[in-house]
């Protein structure tokens, strides 16, 4: 199944990709498409998140956390310079990871949606 998803996602790379296969994997070819659809229009680009953490060392402290849904910690960098930059550094270091988690969250609340049957997670 693993190449449905990559038929459908060629532009996930590995671990998100083998997340997603495995999260698929009791999915019809039509849900599969379907959950491709939604998920390329929710999930967060790795790039997109380092361009918005970059960013934020020079302007918007935070952006990529508001980007990621997480208000608080976008609202402590705003207010702290990003944690004196030493938190905008650790999260441009990071960006890959930060993405992913989103990812996997939106992955498996569309996944619900879908297949509500299924246990995902």
């Amino acid at each position: 199944m693993s190449h449905i998803i990559t038929h459908y996602l060629p532009e996930l790379d590995e671990p998100e990709r083998s997340f997603i296969a495995q999260l698929t994997a009791p999915m019809s070819e039509a849900d599969v498409r379907q959950f491709a659809i939604a998920y390329r229009t929710r999930r967060k680009d790795p790039q997109t998140v380092l361009l918005m953490a970059a960013i934020g060392m020079a302007g918007v402290p935070g952006l990529h956390r508001f980007a990621l849904g997480e208000v608080a910690i976008g609202l402590l960098y705003l207010l702290t310079g990003g944690l004196l930059l030493i938190g905008t550094i650790i999260d441009i270091v990071k960006h890959k990871e930060l993405a992913f988690n989103y990812n996997r969250q939106v992955a498996m609340r569309i996944a619900r949606n879908l297949r509500p049957e299924v246990s995902f997670g």
